[in-house]
């Protein structure tokens, strides 16, 4: 038989190994279709080039339009990219070009070119989840987010327009514009079909859906997609056009110089 002491040993073993273990259970499973839902979204091919047409919609209708090319760059398997946005249009940012360099393990690396100005700017950090050019889309929407920025919990399972998908929610680990969000991801695709982002009171914020999934080289994508701020009434639609992976940029046109000197041959 143990001695008392010989017990009280064996406890707070057990207590201290329960203390070590992970608390996340379930969640494992929600951070793994995270996380191939994100490569797939954000991550398809080794590069892509893209003409994006935005239409910024307000609740009389009015509509502000912008025409811009995506360019993105996988750099290896550390999950580093590169992003370039030229804006061909209209007349008050044509010219205008993002660089985004974008790392999962640390904050990001954002700049602007303002022609106008022939000013290249560097954007805070902290202007991540900040209105990209007036739409109800963010910066960290269009350039991807970090898996580890939020925590995620498998809901359920359930069809959404005829589709199986995985519903999650997740909620950030720091103060951020939304307090949680819900995803409904393709079981079969990985790419999330439709998002529901609340505010601090949890009521209900912005809604994201994927309007039309095409395949295009091999690559499942959503070439029609629509974000509408639910308290404002602002909406914005995003057609992708001409869309291409495995294109062969190469890492330098992702510099200060074609900031201010976009690449003919990409961005035509």
């Amino acid at each position: 038989m143990k001695s008392s002491r010989q017990i009280i040993l064996l406890l707070l073993t057990a207590a201290a190994v329960l203390c070590a273990a992970p608390a996340r259970g379930a969640d494992t499973e929600a951070d793994e279709i995270v996380k191939r839902s994100l490569e797939s979204f954000y991550y398809a091919g080794n590069s892509m080039r893209a003409r994006v047409s935005m239409k910024l919609i307000n609740r009389q209708g009015k509509v502000r339009a912008r025409e811009m090319t995506i360019l993105r760059l996988n750099l290896g398997k550390s999950g580093d990219q590169r992003y370039y946005i030229y804006f061909h249009g209209p007349a008050d940012v044509k010219g205008t070009s993002f660089l985004i360099w974008k790392y999962p393990a640390r904050d990001d690396d954002r700049w602007i070119y303002v022609p106008t100005l022939k000013l290249v700017k560097r954007i805070a950090v902290d202007d991540k989840r900040s209105s990209f050019v007036g739409s109800d889309f963010t910066y960290e929407d269009v350039s991807s987010r970090d898996l580890e920025d939020e925590t995620h919990v498998l809901v359920r399972k359930e069809d959404l327009a005829g589709r199986p998908a995985y519903v999650v929610e997740s909620k950030p680990k720091t103060p951020s514009d939304y307090s949680r969000r819900l995803s409904w991801i393709d079981r079969e695709r990985w790419l999330p079909l439709k998002e529901e982002y609340f505010d601090a009171r949890n009521e209900p914020l912005r809604t994201y859906t994927a309007d039309k999934l095409e395949q295009i080289g091999g690559q499942w994508a959503v070439t029609v997609r629509s974000m509408k701020n639910l308290q404002s009434g602002h909406r914005t639609d995003v057609v992708f056009r001409q869309t291409e992976y495995g294109v062969g940029i190469k890492p330098d046109i992702f510099t200060e110089r074609y900031l201010r000197d976009a690449p003919a041959q990409w961005v035509r």
